[in-house]
């Protein structure tokens, strides 16, 4: 599951804006901004999240869900380890 804040600060760990990500994932700007509008879960068609959550993964940004391995133990983003 994707949060709204975690949707955010991942296009913030990018430097990018809505529309960047929109055309990165190959869905509307207006979709974008009702999932980061949401007041928890972003919500939407499985598929559309999909793509989204793939766009974030070429990008190099990894989502952290519940008890998932980090520090703190809960959900966040952060930058994957590069391939080698």
């Amino acid at each position: 599951m994707l949060t709204a804040p975690q949707l955010r600060a991942a296009r913030a760990l990018l430097g990018i804006d809505q529309q960047t990500l929109a055309d990165m994932a190959g869905v509307s700007l207006p979709t974008i901004q009702r999932m980061e509008a949401s007041s928890d879960y972003v919500r939407g068609v499985v598929g559309t999240l999909t793509k989204v959550l793939e766009a974030l993964d070429r990008a190099g940004v990894e989502v952290i869900g519940d008890n998932a391995t980090s520090s703190g133990g809960g959900r966040g983003v952060r930058f994957k380890v590069p391939a080698r």
